[in-house]
């Protein structure tokens, strides 16, 4: 399953997103993973919590990024949600040409039962319709 939160810079994306993980982990039956493309956030997040800061592994391109993800699902069968904050600059790409990376990612969560949660710096309104379906 994927999740994205949408919204204009300063919205309050990223305090939700992380109120999401801490609430998932209180619960969880699996691993927590907070990707971010920095430590900003690394004392906001509950220390049950996997924070990975994605720049100390030079994820700098939009296939990095996949690996990365692949990379971290192949080597920990455990995890079961990943939150992604920050999610078209660690794509690096524009939101126009991120369908292929949502398909790759709903792809990944089906064979490897992983939800997605991803925050968007981007009007709701003005998302394209391959976001729509997947709004919190």
């Amino acid at each position: 399953m994927i999740q994205v939160i949408a919204g204009k810079k300063g919205s309050g994306k990223t305090k939700r997103l992380i109120d999401l993980a801490n609430a998932t982990a209180r619960e969880a039956v699996h691993d927590v993973v907070f990707l971010d493309d920095d430590n900003r956030y690394m004392f906001d997040v509950d220390h049950k919590v996997r924070f990975i800061n994605a720049e100390d592994y030079h994820v700098h391109n939009v296939d990095m990024f996949i690996g990365f993800l692949c990379g971290m699902l192949s080597s920990n069968f455990d995890i079961g949600t990943v939150f992604i904050d920050a999610f078209l600059k660690l794509c690096h790409q524009d939101l126009a040409d991120t369908e292929p990376v949502m398909k790759t990612l709903a792809e990944l969560g089906a064979k490897h039962k992983v939800d997605f949660v991803l925050s968007l710096s981007a009007d709701p309104e003005e998302l394209p319709d391959f976001y729509k379906q997947y709004l919190i």
